[in-house]
C-alpha cells in the first residue's frame, strides 16, 4: 500500500448561479488528498492519513476517498471543523485563500501518529500541511520515523502566502528532502527553494542531498527526471486547459503508480532506474495530468481512461 499523509480540505470553487451571481461550490480537495484519490483511481492500493473531521465536510471527504478505492482507516478523527480553501482562477491558474485555524487537519499532532502495518511499503508527503503547526511537525515526524524502512516521496507544493515562519519551514523541507527517496518540485517551487539559476541543474543538484530520484515539472514545457543511474525528459501532453487544480497532484500519483507497476517502488529499485523506466513513469504521469487539467477542479482520471 502507498500511504498518502497530508491535508484534506474542501476547495470552494468559483461558480455562477442561474441568475449570474458569483458563488462558490464545495469540492473535496487538498494536495495530498488529491494524490491519494488519483492513485486509487489508477488502481494502486492506496491509504490516506490525515486529521479528518466528523462534520459534514469531513463526511464528504470520507465519501470521496471510499468512492476512489482509498482506505482511510488510519486517519485521526475529531469534531474540529474541516479546512476550507476558497479558490480564484486567473486564465486557468488557481490561487487560494485558506481558512485553517483550529481545524481537524491543522491540529493533528505527533501524538496522533499511528503504527503502520507491514502492508504500507511507501509513503507520500507534501502540501500546505507542512507549513503550519502542529500538523507540520506530525508529518515530519512520521516521515523521519519511517524513511529508513519504507520508500518516501515528497512534493512540498509550496504556497508562499501560507507560510508563517519561513526559516522554520525551509529547515523542515531541508530535513525532509534529505530523508526522501523521491522529490518532486515544480519549477516555481524549485526557484523559491533554491533561488535563481538553471532549473535542470538545480534539480539535478538535489540528488547530492539524499534523494534517489528528483522530478521537475515545468508546465507546458514538460517534465524532467533525474535518477542516480539515468535521466529522462518528456514533453507536455496537449490538453484543452480548463484549470490547473490538481494537475501536479495527479502527476505525483502517475509517477508512483508507474513505479509500483514496474516493480521499481523500493529503495534498491529506485537506485537502478533505467532511462526507459523513467520515460514510462513520466509518460503515465503526464497523460494523467493532461486529463485532469481538461476538467474543472481536481478530478483525476480512472485507469481505463488512460488505456
Amino acid at each position: 500500500m502507498i500511504l498518502c499523509a497530508g491535508e484534506a480540505l474542501i476547495d470552494m470553487l468559483p461558480r455562477h448561479t442561474a441568475q449570474g451571481e458569483p458563488a462558490f461550490a464545495p469540492h473535496a480537495g487538498g494536495a495530498v488528498f488529491n494524490t491519494a484519490i488519483a492513485l486509487g483511481r489508477l488502481g494502486a492500493k492506496t491509504g490516506f492519513f490525515s486529521g479528518l473531521s466528523t462534520d459534514l465536510f469531513g463526511r464528504m471527504l470520507d465519501g470521496a476517498l471510499t468512492a476512489s478505492g482509498v482506505d482511510a482507516r488510519l486517519a485521526a478523527r475529531s469534531a474540529r471543523p474541516t479546512t476550507l480553501a476558497f479558490v480564484t482562477l486567473n486564465d486557468g491558474q488557481a490561487s487560494y485563500a485558506f481558512y485553517d485555524e483550529n481545524t481537524a487537519g491543522r491540529m493533528l499532532s505527533p501524538a496522533d501518529l499511528p503504527a503502520l502495518p507491514d502492508t504500507v511499503t511507501a509513503l507520500f508527503f507534501g502540501g500546505i500541511s507542512l507549513a503550519v503547526e502542529p500538523c507540520g511537525a506530525a508529518y515530519e515526524a512520521l516521515m523521519l520515523r519511517e524513511a529508513h524502512g519504507r520508500v518516501t516521496m515528497l512534493d512540498p507544493n509550496i504556497r508562499p502566502g501560507f507560510i508563517a515562519d519561513e526559516p522554520a519551514y525551509r529547515a523542515r523541507l531541508d530535513r525532509m528532502i534529505a530523508a526522501a527517496d523521491i522529490v518532486k518540485l515544480s519549477d516555481e517551487d524549485l526557484h523559491w527553494l533554491l533561488g535563481p539559476g538553471d532549473a535542470a541543474a538545480l534539480a539535478a543538484g538535489l540528488l547530492k542531498r539524499g534523494p534517489r530520484l528528483v522530478l521537475l515539472t515545468r508546465g507546458g514545457r514538460g517534465a524532467l527526471a533525474f535518477g542516480t543511474a539515468a535521466r529522462a525528459e518528456i514533453a507536455a501532453r496537449p490538453a484543452e486547459l480548463v484549470d490547473t487544480v490538481g494537475a501536479g497532484d495527479t502527476f505525483n500519483a502517475g509517477i508512483l503508480a508507474a513505479l509500483r507497476a514496474g516493480g521499481h517502488l523500493s529503495k534498491p529499485g529506485l537506485d537502478c532506474l533505467s532511462h526507459a523506466a523513467l520515460v514510462g513513469a513520466l509518460d503515465l504521469a503526464a497523460r494523467a495530468a493532461a486529463i485532469t487539467v481538461s476538467r474543472a477542479g481536481a478530478n483525476p482520471p480512472w485507469r481505463e481512461e488512460l488505456a
